[in-house]
């Protein structure tokens, strides 16, 4: 059975502006050289943020999801995400920006609101220091 093909959300035009903010955002190349390109990786941090779906549900296409998923808290805990939020803030960025901008709703299951957790759930919003119970205020 053929894999259904996933949807890519960075254009190459869009990635020029990315990889150029990502090169002033990350800091160390130490250890070994990532088997997942930068590109891929983001595209995989979309995809998620995009569906909701869990972690192990990310498309083998995507790459493996526990890799993806280590990959993600190494970036959180070096303050990449932080340091990357900020590059794109410059107007030289904003096409870049819009691929991580979502308006989408993503409905819960109704079990959704069973008992608390007993770990702490690690969003995008999080690891880029925004705080997830802002909420709209239209203007004035």
């Amino acid at each position: 059975m053929k894999e259904k093909e996933t949807r890519m959300m960075i254009s190459d035009q869009v990635w020029k502006l990315l990889e150029e903010a990502l090169l002033q955002s990350k800091h160390s190349h130490a250890g070994a050289p990532a088997s997942m390109s930068d590109r891929d990786f983001l595209e995989a941090m979309i995809y998620l943020a995009r569906t909701g779906c869990p972690w192990r549900d990310l498309p083998e296409s995507m790459g493996y999801w526990h890799a993806v998923y280590m990959r993600f808290r190494r970036w959180q805990k070096r303050g990449v995400w932080q340091r990357l939020w900020q590059t794109l803030q410059k107007e030289q960025f904003a096409c870049a920006r819009r691929v991580f901008i979502d308006s989408t709703t993503i409905r819960a299951h109704p079990h959704a609101a069973g008992a608390p957790k007993k770990t702490a759930r690690i969003s995008v919003l999080a690891a880029l220091g925004v705080d997830s119970q802002q909420r709209y205020t239209p203007p004035a």
